[in-house]
């Protein structure tokens, strides 16, 4: 499958997501900026951080009319503790069998303490309310990244 590009329209899909709910990036056509985030594992270092930068400039993003979505390949049950011990004001949503991370690009071979294995880079995609890919942010280094990414929203 190749990759999205930007200004491309992105292919509708769906997957289960925390609060018992399931996502489908249609029904957010014409309503809602979507800012879809891609972390390697709930309830580790840089993903907590990540996902708390997101909570704390939440109310930034909802005044843009952007919607936060934070992906894993963590299960539902592992998604509903990490929202809850953070108090995450937007849903998880579970991809276990990779179809979303395959669709947006993000599963790579990493390496970490000499061992090689197939992973999620840390990457973030912008939406907009058309259903077109307008930025995306792979390799994301956590510090500072949410605030770029507010601006991009605040931009379009």
């Amino acid at each position: 499958m190749t990759s999205l590009a930007i200004d491309q329209t992105v292919p509708n899909f769906s997957a289960p997501a925390t609060s018992e709910t399931t996502f489908n990036l249609s029904d957010y056509k014409g309503k809602s900026n979507l800012i879809i985030y891609f972390y390697p594992k709930d309830n580790t270092s840089g993903c907590t951080t990540e996902g708390q930068n997101f909570r704390d400039l939440y109310a930034n993003f909802q005044a843009s009319d952007t919607e936060i979505f934070g992906v894993s390949r963590d299960s539902m049950k592992r998604h509903e503790n990490f929202k809850t011990k953070q108090e995450f004001p937007f849903e998880l949503i579970s991809d276990e069998n990779e179809a979303i991370c395959t669709l947006f690009d993000v599963i790579k071979l990493k390496k970490n303490y000499g061992k090689e294995y197939m992973g999620i880079v840390r990457s973030t995609f912008l939406i907009d309310k058309k259903g077109i890919l307008r930025q995306q942010w792979n390799n994301v280094r956590v510090k500072g990244h949410v605030d770029e990414v507010l601006l991009a929203v605040q931009s379009i």
